[in-house]
This record gives C-alpha cells, sequence and structure tokens, in this order.
C-alpha cells in the first residue's frame, strides 16, 4: 500500500511546512519534530517522500549512486544502468548495533568463501534519501556519536574488521520523539536544522476529519488516493520550482543584518543559528514564489529554525517558541 497522501494530514501546518522547506533545500539540515504519539509525525515523513520525484540511481547500488562512476567497488555491481527508484525513507530503530547502522564485515561471506566483503549498513541506504528516527531522544550515546560525524562530513568511515571503506552518506534526517521521556544532547540537537512541535488537536471537527480520511485510506484506498493525487501532485511541482528558484532569490543586507541580530538577542551559541534561518527564510521564499527575501519571510521561519537553539532560562517560564516569538516582535518589530 503507498504512504498517506501528503496534502490529506490534516493541520500539523508547522510541521508540513518544515518538511517542504528541506525537501527544497537539503542542506538545511533536517527536522525534529517533538510532541504527542500519534500526530502524524513517521506519516509524515513517509507521505513526503513518496510524493517527491523518483531519483535516478544505479541499479543495485547499495548507496543509490546516480551515475555508474560513482558506484563504490566494493558494491560488485556488474551492470551499472541508471534506473528512477522512489526516494528512500529508511527507519533506524533504537536498538540497532553499531555494525547495522555503518556496515561491518560479510560474516556469512568470510565464512562460506573466505571472502573480505563488506554488507552495508543503514547510512548506505539513506544516502540521498531521509533518515527517520523515533524517540530520537532516547538514542544510545555512541550511536549519537555516529551521526554526528556522518552529519558533519557526509561521509561514512568504517575501519575495523580488517575493512577500510567510505562511501557518501548524505541524507536529511528526521527525529521524533517525546520531551517527556528524556532531553536530546545538545551536540545532537544543534545538527537539526528547523524544530517544531505537534500536538493532539483539540478540536471535535479536526479529529472527526482525522478519523474520517484514515478510515477511508485504509477502506477505500483506490478512490481516496485519487481524490489527493493532484493536491500531491501540485506541491511536487511547487517543490521543484522552488528548488530552481533559490539560485536567483536576492538577499539584501538589511535582511542579512535582521537575522544576525535577531540571533545575537536570542542568544543562540555559534552561527549554526544564523546560517540555518538564512537558508530556511530563502526556502520559505522560494516555496512562495517571492524574488527577493525579505523581513517578513525570516519572521515565519525564525521559530522553527531557532527554538532548539536557545540556552536556558531559569526565570523565564515561557516555552522556546514564545521567547521566539517574543524577541522577533521586538528585534523585527
Amino acid at each position: 500500500m503507498q504512504p498517506f497522501p501528503f496534502s490529506a494530514i490534516v493541520g500539523q501546518d508547522e510541521m508540513k511546512q518544515a518538511m517542504i522547506l528541506t525537501a527544497i533545500d537539503a542542506s538545511i539540515g533536517g527536522v525534529l519534530v517533538f510532541g504527542d504519539r500519534g500526530t502524524g509525525k513517521s506519516t509524515a515523513v513517509r507521505a513526503l517522500a513518496a510524493l517527491l520525484p523518483p531519483i535516478k540511481a544505479v541499479k543495485g547500488c547499495p548507496i543509490n549512486s546516480a551515475k555508474a562512476k560513482n558506484v563504490p567497488d566494493w558494491a560488485q555491481v556488474s551492470a551499472k544502468r541508471a534506473q528512477d527508484m522512489p526516494t528512500p525513507v529508511v527507519d533506524l530503530p533504537l536498538g540497532a548495533t553499531e555494525d547495522r547502522v555503518t556496515g561491518a564485515l560479510d560474516i556469512e561471506k568470510a565464512l562460506t568463501k573466505g571472502e573480505k566483503a563488506f554488507q552495508p549498513g543503514l547510512l548506505a541506504r539513506a544516502n540521498r534519501g531521509y533518515l527517520y528516527i523515533d524517540e530520537v531522544n532516547l538514542l544510545e550515546d555512541h550511536i549519537v556519536d555516529l551521526l554526528l560525524d556522518v552529519a558533519q562530513s557526509g561521509e561514512n568511515v568504517v575501519e575495523r574488521e580488517g575493512l577500510s571503506i567510505r562511501h557518501p552518506a548524505r541524507f536529511v534526517l528526521v527525529g521524533s520523539g517525546n520531551p517527556e521521556e528524556g532531553e536530546l544532547r545538545p551536540q545532537l540537537l544543534d545538527r537539526f536544522g528547523l524544530s517544531v512541535e505537534v500536538a493532539s488537536p483539540k478540536e471535535v471537527e479536526t479529529r472527526v476529519e482525522v478519523i474520517k480520511r484514515r478510515d477511508a485510506f485504509e477502506n477505500d484506498n483506490a478512490a481516496f488516493m485519487l481524490r489527493w493525487q493532484a493536491e500531491d501532485a501540485a506541491i511536487r511541482d511547487r517543490i521543484l520550482k522552488a528548488r530552481k528558484a533559490l539560485t536567483k532569490l536576492k538577499t539584501s543586507e538589511k535582511t542579512l543584518i535582521d537575522v544576525a541580530e535577531l540571533c545575537l538577542a536570542l542568544g543562540s551559541d555559534g552561527l549554526r543559528g544564523e546560517l540555518t534561518l538564512l537558508k530556511a527564510a530563502r526556502a520559505y521564499a522560494a516555496w512562495r514564489d517571492d524574488t527577493a527575501l525579505t523581513r517578513a519571510h525570516v519572521r515565519e521561519v525564525a521559530p522553527m529554525a531557532l527554538r532548539h537553539r536557545l540556552r536556558r532560562d531559569p526565570l523565564d517560564e515561557a516555552g522556546s517558541g514564545t521567547r521566539v516569538a517574543r524577541t522577533v516582535e521586538e528585534v523585527l518589530g
């Protein structure tokens, strides 16, 4: 069965907007979604990946190489012919071992054939796609360290058991979790470009609409998918158009000053906040089909780009989103 249509997801507008922005510009750095269980977090990831156009990848290549020359020698792919494949979405389960994530020696080949062969892991499969981690705040520290290294370099390096393997591992990282079950390590938190908070809808009408659409998806799938096909196609076309528009977008010195002043006022560490805010605002402007980046675009994406980068203030009981909104009003008017 195909994933649930992206356009059919009820509400959760900020989450959907954040995922669209990372589809326009993958260098934004992924999305962290915190909130209640059963609010459509994993559904949205799979729906967006299914909505995107297929990628060109060499058949049988474990790292989804676009061209035959990029297929690694250890892959042992004979017929190096590119074909269309869906944008990959790979789940990283909490209990995954380091070998499962990075890849390791192929024990079966080593025992039966005496060959020292590499068995690729989840990072290889996720290349050029999405890596999704549910309950990311419960991830074991050594796996977090691995992800930090790969997120920084865009490359997976395996140096053990007599193997010396390097391969591209560039993906959009999407993590979800419940903040009541534990906090995320600051180093990993900082690697997520955008952060959004989701909650179960409070209105009866909204909850009823969610039930209706899910029921139709499960019991009258063909008709339901047909009903939302055109709207998903419209979103896909806007994303593709926005990707092309990014390079032509004009950014004034005044807008850059707005970005820097806002991050200074919030006390965000380092310059990653400014860079992410700028990229997200550009992607939003391109999505809106605007030709120049303005203060309005910065205002719109500031909460999702900055709320997870704030230092804790024990004297301020307001949530991080509220603090960002308040500072945006003070700095940008």
